[in-house]
């Protein structure tokens, strides 16, 4: 594994998705309540598109408000592919829209903002024509805390803003259908911190 070309990608997307997990052990009302890796989506969904991830992003703000889910594929770009691989990924998720009849949002984190600016720019025009709804960020502004203000609408001049904001932004989001926890690899629990070492008595 240490060798494997895809190592940095996929710690990269098992970190940004572990943060937002582990938000809920000091904000019980927000992290993630479902979280299909790469291979729990391909089983589902290879015919059509295969994400690095899909997720569901949960938020109760306050608790006089209503709490906001955001349902999302992740794709989490390394800068390793040509723009027009990218470019070409957005046709599959039209589609996965069309034939299932929802219409989860696409985030797409990069590892540098200049590589967040290339796709934006590539990407802004091909995704109002598909009517999807995209938004990206990169590490450079994400760091530890992916649930905060780095997310941009792919619209123009659209403001950088968090995960729970963009469930607000996009009327009409749905969560892909037929899912349930069970359907991840494994069930969606952060581990118990270990106890200390118990003392020796002689």
């Amino acid at each position: 594994m240490a060798y494997s070309p895809s190592l940095g990608h996929d710690v990269g997307v098992n970190e940004l998705l572990t943060h937002l997990a582990a938000r809920a052990r000091h904000h019980p009302g927000s992290g993630l309540t479902l979280w299909l890796s790469e291979r729990s989506c391909a089983r589902r969904w290879d015919d059509m598109i295969r994400p690095d991830a899909y997720a569901h992003w949960h938020d109760l703000p306050t608790t006089t408000e209503s709490p906001h889910q955001l349902p999302f594929f992740l794709e989490y770009d390394t800068g390793t592919q040509p723009l027009a691989r990218v470019e070409a990924k957005l046709d599959g998720y039209a589609t996965f829209a069309t034939t299932t009849g929802t219409h989860p949002i696409l985030l797409i984190h990069t590892r540098t903002a200049s590589r967040d600016r290339s796709i934006r720019h590539r990407l802004a025009q091909p995704a109002r024509d598909l009517g999807l709804r995209v938004a990206t960020s990169s590490l450079d502004f994400t760091t530890d805390t992916p649930w905060g203000p780095w997310w941009a609408p792919l619209e123009p001049a659209a403001r950088r803003t968090t995960l729970t904001a963009l469930a607000a932004h996009w009327t009409g989001l749905t969560p892909a259908t037929g899912l349930e926890p069970t359907d991840a690899d494994t069930a969606l629990t952060l581990p118990v911190p270990p106890l200390p070492p118990t003392a020796q008595t002689s």
